[in-house]
């Protein structure tokens, strides 16, 4: 059973796309979809975790917005991070699911209990993962992926009951 989902962020809970404004502030666009089905699993009393290369106020505000427990920001080494988290939570690869879409995630893809992509992931990436989703990044693939989990683990119930 999975009890920590690892998320990447550009590419997966974004499209991917970096956009500066005339006084070079960024702007991400994240999709309430996705955000509902995370805010749903940590409901559910399962850990979410936030795995980013980049640096973003934007990627604080959301995790926060979504209480997500873990976030990592400006990290070269996403499997050495996902190393201390499982060390820090108390609990195997078994019980991890990780999505990412390019080469900085490979080596965390590859250890993760089960792993995802976009459907614009990385042709790299898509010839490892478990499961290619049929949505893009930014655009309800981390939704797809928690519904994917709940159905495995004979949760939907539990994650239905929220909301009736």
């Amino acid at each position: 059973m999975i009890k920590l989902i690892v998320l990447d962020v550009d590419g997966c809970l974004t499209d991917g796309s970096v956009i500066y404004t005339a006084n070079g502030d960024e702007i991400k666009a994240f999709n309430v979809k996705d955000g509902l089905a995370i805010a749903s699993w940590i409901k559910m009393g399962k850990k979410a975790a936030i795995i980013t290369g980049r640096v973003s106020s934007i990627v604080t505000r959301r995790a926060k917005e979504l209480q997500i427990n873990h976030l990592y920001q400006h990290v070269k080494d996403k499997k050495a991070k996902l190393e201390e988290i499982i060390k820090k939570e108390a609990i195997s690869y078994e019980e991890v699911a990780v999505i990412g879409d390019d080469l900085n995630d490979y080596a965390m893809l590859k250890e993760a209990g089960i792993s995802f992509t976009p459907s614009d992931g990385s042709a790299y990436i898509k010839n490892i993962v478990n499961v290619v989703l049929s949505k893009k990044g930014g655009e309800g693939a981390v939704r797809e992926m928690i519904e994917y989990i709940i159905k495995k683990d004979e949760l939907e119930e539990e994650f239905l009951k929220l909301w009736v």
